[in-house]
Order: structure tokens, then C-alpha cells, then sequence
């Protein structure tokens, strides 16, 4: 890109509204210097959405940058960390004034609510895409991972699911959506609400947690497999929105959506029955729904039940590499 190009992009990234105490040194040099917390660990996710695949190119760029930063917010939130600090590639055919404003107005909002800063990246040309390195802290040994699971855990998850299934199915029809049903499923699909604050308070709680990207189903898999434990899951009691019902036609057709919904950024996580009890005081403060959907077994596998019989409705999640 020429350098006029450059100066254009530089004017919008360092324009942002947050600027933290911890941050030594910022954008505008070879890297980025940062002070970490005392007696705090670092964590780090990055995660890339290339237009074609995770958006449409001409989708409102305000709603693909929320949902860029969103899904990496999820995936501290689901570690129980605290945002802080992030870096963010970006590709561009060529550079239009317009998407990079609308761009920065969504992704300032999001950062500037969670008082995330932007510490640096890079701008290239090329096919649009979308790559942000997200880091934060966490106390020492506090991180909740998915290996914790154990036989007897009672299975969660936050908000409802299958929202984002739905606002996608509105959004590949390709037409402007026909009600306010489907104006909210999609405007759902882009404007997740990352669960930063459920994630802190579960420390200590959950004996593991994920965030929900690629479907319940198979994201609850990955619990699984790392613990070496099963599940069972209750389709009949999938929180599901009064939208979701409406527009799936029945309880059952949700559920489905429900269960192999992708990009939902809601997590999903196992609770120990000795800490049960404290699970609705220690969300209290984070105006966080949850819901239990089922329970940690012994063996291997994962047992879909509708109506107390096991069903088999043939579900898989999201692919990033499927055709």
C-alpha cells in the first residue's frame, strides 16, 4: 500500500478512546511494552475471520468488527481472564474510508467497554480478513481450562443458543429480513455479548469451561475428550429465545439449532454439586443467565436426550474448513 495508504489507516487506529496505565509503550514502534499485574499468569487467543467464510464482504462493517473482537473476548472470558491488551492484522483489497471508519466506530465501542487497548499490529493488501491477537491476566493458577471436568459435574451454559444459527440462515437468504423476528436473529448473530464478567466469577467454581464457537455440540466434545469423561445433555431444557421459537416453527427444530449453533460466544461449563449452591450468588453481579442442560458422566461419548429418550439427530457443529 502507498504511504498516503498507510497514514490514512495509522490516523484511525491511533485515534482509540482507551489508553491504560499498563501499557509502557504502544502502537507507533517495532512492538508493544506492557507491565503484567504481580502474581498474575498472561493469556493469549487469536483468532482470524476471513470475509467469504466468518462474513459476507459487503456486510456492515460496524457488525463484523463487534463480532471480531467479540469472539476473541469470549475465549478469555472462558478462561475466567481479564481483556487488557490487543493487536490486530488486517487485510485489505484496497483501502475505502468509509469501511475503515465504520470498522472502528464497532470495534472501539466493544474495546472501550471491556477497557481493552490496541497496542499495535499490522495492515496489508489482499483478501479481506481479520486477525486479532487478544491478551490479558489472570491470578496465578486461577485459569479455568477444559480438562476439569469429572463424573457427577452438572453441565451449564449461559444466555440462550441458537440465536446465531438463525440470524445466519436470515443473513444467507440474501434478501432484507421480513419482520422484527428476524431483524433481532440476525443483529444476534453479529452482536454477541462476550460473558467476561460469568467468566471471572466461575474461578474457583467451574472445574472447566469453554466458549461456544463451533456448536454445543461439538465444542462440549472438546470438554470431553480432555477430561476424559461423557455427558448426557437434556435438549428439552436448551434456553432458548421466544425469537428462536417463533421463527424455528417448534421446541424440537430450535433445539436442533440450539445444539449445533456456531459463533454463539456463549459458554458452556461443568460445576462440581459441592459448588452448586454458590453459583447463582457468584453470578449475581454479572446480569448472566445460565442454565443447566445436563451432567458429566463416567465412559466415553456424548448422549443426546429429548423427552427422556435418547435420540440421535445425526448434529454437528461448525466446520472453518468444511465446503
Amino acid at each position: 500500500m502507498a504511504g498516503n495508504e498507510f497514514d490514512l489507516i495509522n490516523r484511525y487506529f491511533k485515534a482509540q478512546p482507551v489508553g491504560r496505565k499498563d501499557v509502557v509503550l504502544g502502537i507507533g514502534d517495532d512492538a508493544a511494552v506492557i507491565t503484567i499485574p504481580d502474581n498474575s499468569q498472561l493469556v493469549v487467543t487469536t483468532d482470524t475471520l476471513v470475509a467469504g467464510n466468518h462474513f459476507l464482504p459487503d456486510a456492515d462493517p460496524v457488525k463484523v468488527a463487534h463480532k471480531a473482537l467479540a469472539s476473541n473476548l469470549s475465549d478469555l472470558a472462558a478462561m475466567g481472564a481479564i481483556p487488557a491488551w490487543c493487536s490486530l492484522a488486517l487485510t485489505l483489497p484496497s483501502v475505502d474510508e468509509t469501511w475503515l471508519k465504520g470498522f472502528c466506530d464497532g470495534f472501539y465501542k466493544l474495546s472501550e467497554y471491556y477497557h481493552v487497548q490496541l497496542i499495535g499490529g499490522d495492515t496489508t493488501k489482499g483478501p479481506l480478513s481479520i486477525t486479532i491477537t487478544l491478551q490479558g491476566f489472570i491470578p496465578a493458577g486461577k485459569a479455568i481450562c477444559r480438562h476439569g471436568a469429572m463424573a457427577g459435574d452438572w453441565l451449564y451454559v449461559t444466555g440462550n443458543l441458537g440465536d446465531s444459527a438463525a440470524g445466519l440462515d436470515v443473513i444467507l437468504r440474501g434478501d432484507t429480513p421480513s419482520n422484527d423476528i428476524e431483524n433481532t436473529l440476525l443483529n444476534r448473530h453479529y452482536y454477541s455479548t462476550p460473558r467476561v464478567l460469568a467468566g471471572q466469577a466461575l474461578r474457583g467454581l467451574a472445574s472447566s469451561a469453554l466458549d461456544i464457537s463451533d456448536g454445543l455440540i461439538a465444542d462440549l466434545k472438546h470438554i470431553l475428550k480432555a477430561s476424559n469423561v461423557s455427558a448426557v445433555v437434556n435438549a428439552n431444557e436448551l434456553p432458548l429465545s421466544d425469537e428462536l421459537l417463533q421463527y424455528a416453527g417448534s421446541r424440537e427444530a430450535a433445539a436442533k439449532l440450539a445444539l449445533c449453533s456456531g459463533e454463539e460466544y456463549e459458554l458452556c461449563f461443568t460445576v462440581p454439586e459441592s459448588h452448586r449452591g454458590a453459583l447463582d450468588a457468584a453470578l449475581a453481579h454479572t446480569n448472566t443467565p445460565v442454565t443447566c442442560i445436563g451432567q458429566i458422566r463416567h465412559g466415553e461419548g456424548l448422549s443426546v436426550r429429548w423427552e427422556d429418550k435418547e435420540v440421535d439427530w445425526s448434529l454437528s457443529g461448525w466446520d472453518h474448513f468444511s465446503s
